[in-house]
């Protein structure tokens, strides 16, 4: 296993749409188990293939206290989406913001496990919000682009300053 390099916002590569995956094979299974690492390690929980700058439609969440609910998508589909809730969300692409964002309350997501095997997930809460917040990676859509243009702007002001500080 390894822990892979998180592009952080506004890197342009988070912007690229993810492509169906074709056939999950030993490679797929490797990349899977370094997105779990680097999510684990990264204390996040949940992670897009597109933001470890691979541009396939993998995601992996684990949303429960004590590390125990992991859970592989691949090639998810989210099917429905009912009533709305605004929860604060956070990305590991975009280290130390903290936003509400507002998004179905509760979904039904249609995905492929690590081992091929279809699934289908009713999903509500902070499950729900991590599943969407997920797949709009794979779609090239980072959480904070849902802000105001103030906000965004004040967030890579922000951003821009740590990096140079950083440098």
């Amino acid at each position: 296993m390894a822990i892979l390099e998180i592009l952080q916002y506004p890197d342009p590569r988070l912007h690229l749409p993810a492509a169906k995956v074709d056939k999950i094979d030993a490679s797929t299974r490797q990349l899977v188990s370094d997105m779990v690492e680097t999510m684990y390690d990264s204390e996040g929980i949940g992670l897009a293939a597109t933001q470890v700058n691979v541009h396939r439609q993998i995601v992996v969440i684990d949303a429960s206290e004590d590390r125990s609910g992991l859970r592989v998508f691949i090639n998810p589909e989210i099917t429905r989406r009912e009533g709305m809730a605004l929860n604060q969300e956070g990305c590991l692409s975009v280290p130390g913001v903290y936003e509400n964002v507002e998004r179905a309350d509760s979904v039904t997501v249609t995905a492929l496990d690590e081992n091929g095997a279809r699934f289908t997930l009713n999903a509500s809460g902070l499950l729900a919000t991590c599943i969407q917040h997920e797949m709009d990676h794979l779609q090239g859509k980072v959480f904070v682009e849902y802000l105001s243009e103030l906000k965004l702007n004040r967030i890579r002001a922000k951003l821009k300053k740590r990096q140079r500080k950083a440098a």
